[in-house]
C-alpha cells in the first residue's frame, strides 16, 4: 500500500505504530482486558439509537490517533465549508447544501447573498398543498376521477432514495399506491402499466435535466400509451408532473410550467430525497410525517457538525472505516439490516457510497495509489444468514460489517418474531467477533472451526418511524462525506457515470436507424452488435 499523501499528517506514524501492536490481537482480547469496554465504545445519541463500536480491532489509543489525524487534515473545516454554502463541489462548481432542506424554518440560510431559506420554504409549500389536494381528492384526473396511483420515473438519486424511504414507512402509507420506474427494460414499463388504471394514474418524471435517457424514453412511453387513450394532448395536464431543475426541458415534453417542482443545483442527485425528488414519499406518508423525516435528518446534522469527535456518531463511522480500508486493506463493507423495511438500504447506499468516493484521482488532479471507496454489499437478515454468512464466519476475506436493527415495529402483534429477529442481531455481532473455542481433543474437526475476529458496528434504534429513518440516511451521508476528505477526494461528483453515457449515444444511433455500423469498434462489441441486428430480423 502506498501511504505517501497520508504520511504529510504527523499522526500518521503513530496509527502505524498502533496498527503494528494490535492488528495481530482478538477482539475477545479487548473485552477480557476492559470489563467496561461497552460503555466506552458506544454512544447514546438522544435515547433513539445506540451506536457500539465496541467489536472491532481497535482500542484507546487507536480511536484517539485517529481523531488527532483528521483534525489535523482539517476536517472541522470542510464541515463548515460544507454547511455554510461553500463551492466545496469544486469541479462542477458548485455548493453542496442538502442539508438546508432539512432545516426547520426559523434556521436561515444564505448563498451568493441570496436567503435560499426563502426559495426551500416556498419547495416545500408547493409540495404539501400537491400532496395534500391528491390524497384528499381534490385533485382529480381527466375524466374526474380520483388518483389511486402514482408513478414516480426515474433513476439512480431519482428513485433510490424515495423508493427506500417509502418502503421503510410502509406502515406510514395512505391509500395512494406508489410505483417506482428506473430500469428502461421495456418489461419494467409494461408490469407496472398491468397494475394502474391510467386515467386515475399521476406520472412524477423526475430528472434534474430531464435529458436522463432511461427516464425520458420511460416517460415518452407512458406518455404515448396516454395519447392513445384519451386523445388530446391537454388531458396530459392533469397526469404528469415534471421534478427538475430545468423548465424549457419539461415544457417541450408537454409538461405545464406550474407542474413543475424544481430540483435546487446546489443539490446532488443522491442526496435529493430531501428536496421536491421526495415527493412520491410525502405522497405516500403525508407532510406530516416527511416533516419527521426532515427532522430527523436534520437533528443528526446538528449532532455531526457540533457534537465532539470522540462522539461524533457519523465521523466515529468514518474513521473507523478508513482504519480497515487503508491499514487492514479490507475491500467491502457489509450492511447488514435485520428489519425487512430496510430491503433497499444496500441499494440507496451502494450509489451513496460508491459513486461519491470510487474516485482515482484526488483533489490535485493526480492519481490515487491507494484504496478509495469500499465495495458495499449485503441484504436483510435473516435472510442472508442462511446465504452469504457462511463466508462470513468461515471464509478467506477480511470484511467489516454495520449492523442495523430496530427493537419495536409498528406492530405489536406476533411479539415472539421481533424477540427471534433480535436474537438473531445479537448472536451474529457475538459469534462474528468472538468466534468458537474447541479443545484440543476436539481440534481435528477442522471444518467446525470459528475463528471469529470480524469486526462490525451495532445500530440499534428504538423504533421504525419517520424520525429514525431521516438520522439513518444523514448519518451515512455525513460518513461518506469524512471518509471522501480523509481520501483527498472530491466526493460530489460522478464523472465516471459520464463515459457511459457517451458510448451509448452512439451505439443507439446505430440499433436506431438500423444502418451499418459507421462507428470503429473493438472486436467484441462489433460482434455482438451483429448478432442483436441478425436476432432483431
Amino acid at each position: 500500500m502506498v501511504y505517501k499523501i497520508f504520511e504529510k499528517n504527523k499522526y500518521f506514524g503513530d496509527l502505524c505504530n498502533n496498527f503494528e501492536k494490535i492488528k495481530n490481537f482478538d477482539i475477545k482480547d479487548f473485552f477480557i482486558n476492559n470489563n467496561n469496554r461497552f460503555n466506552e465504545f458506544s454512544i447514546n445519541f438522544m435515547d433513539i439509537l445506540i451506536f457500539d463500536y465496541s467489536k472491532n480491532i481497535i482500542d484507546k489509543n487507536t480511536i484517539f490517533y485517529l481523531l488527532k489525524f483528521i483534525k489535523e487534515m482539517k476536517i472541522q473545516s470542510e464541515i463548515n465549508k460544507m454547511f455554510s454554502g461553500q463551492k466545496i463541489n469544486k469541479t462542477e462548481n458548485s455548493a453542496v447544501l442538502h442539508t438546508v432542506l432539512r432545516k426547520p424554518e426559523n434556521f436561515n440560510s444564505s448563498l451568493n447573498n441570496l436567503n435560499i431559506n426563502l426559495e426551500v420554504k416556498q419547495s416545500l409549500k408547493k409540495m404539501k398543498n400537491f400532496s395534500y389536494n391528491v390524497i384528499n381528492g381534490t385533485l382529480k384526473g381527466c375524466t374526474g376521477k380520483k388518483i389511486t396511483d402514482v408513478i414516480n420515473v426515474g433513476i439512480g438519486g431519482s428513485e433510490l432514495g424515495p423508493k427506500l424511504v417509502n418502503n421503510f414507512l410502509k406502515d406510514y402509507r395512505n391509500n395512494l399506491k406508489i410505483h417506482y420506474l428506473s430500469n428502461v427494460d421495456n418489461n419494467n414499463l409494461i408490469d407496472i402499466l398491468k397494475k394502474i388504471n391510467l386515467e386515475t394514474s399521476l406520472f412524477l418524471i423526475v430528472s434534474k435535466t430531464f435529458t436522463t435517457s432511461e427516464t425520458i424514453t420511460n416517460a415518452n412511453s407512458i406518455k404515448e400509451c396516454f395519447i392513445k387513450k384519451f386523445g388530446e394532448e391537454k388531458n396530459i395536464f392533469r397526469h404528469f408532473y415534471a421534478i427538475s431543475n430545468s423548465i424549457n426541458n419539461p415544457i417541450k415534453f408537454g409538461i405545464s410550467k406550474e407542474n413543475i417542482f424544481k430540483i435546487f443545483n446546489w443539490v446532488g442527485g443522491r442526496y435529493s430525497i430531501w428536496s421536491s425528488v421526495g415527493l412520491s414519499t410525502m405522497l405516500s406518508i403525508g407532510y406530516k410525517n416527511f416533516k419527521k423525516f426532515l427532522y430527523g435528518a436534520h437533528i443528526m446534522d446538528m449532532h455531526f457538525l457540533h457534537e465532539k469527535y470522540s462522539k461524533n456518531i457519523p465521523i466515529l463511522l468514518a474513521v473507523i472505516s478508513f482504519w480497515y480500508n487503508i491499514f487492514f486493506d479490507v475491500e467491502t463493507e457489509v450492511i447488514l439490516s435485520y428489519s425487512t423495511r430496510l430491503k433497499n438500504f444496500v441499494d440507496y447506499l451502494q450509489q451513496l457510497s460508491m459513486e461519491s468516493n470510487g474516485k482515482n484521482v484526488d483533489r490535485d488532479g493526480k492519481e490515487i495509489l491507494y484504496n478509495t471507496s469500499q465495495i458495499i454489499w449485503g441484504g436483510v437478515g435473516t435472510n442472508c444468514q442462511h446465504s452469504f454468512f457462511q463466508l462470513l464466519h468461515q471464509g478467506t476475506r477480511f470484511v467489516s460489517c454495520d449492523f442495523i436493527s430496530f427493537v419495536n415495529n409498528f406492530h405489536n402483534s406476533f411479539a415472539n418474531h421481533n424477540i427471534n429477529l433480535l436474537s438473531n442481531f445479537f448472536a451474529q455481532t457475538k459469534a462474528l467477533a468472538f468466534g468458537k473455542k474447541f479443545s484440543k481433543k476436539n481440534n481435528n474437526i477442522f471444518y467446525k472451526k470459528f475463528f471469529g475476529n470480524i469486526p462490525s458496528n451495532s445500530i440499534m434504534f428504538r423504533k421504525i418511524d419517520p424520525v429514525s429513518i431521516g438520522i439513518l440516511l444523514s448519518m451515512y451521508e455525513h460518513k461518506i462525506f469524512v471518509q471522501g476528505v480523509l481520501l483527498n477526494i472530491f466526493s460530489f461528483d460522478q464523472w465516471g457515470v459520464e463515459l457511459g453515457k457517451s458510448v451509448f449515444k452512439k451505439i443507439y444511433k446505430c440499433l436506431k436507424r438500423n444502418k451499418r455500423i459507421n462507428y470503429t469498434y473493438d472486436s467484441s462489441t462489433y460482434g455482438l452488435i451483429k448478432y442483436y441486428k441478425k436476432w432483431k430480423k
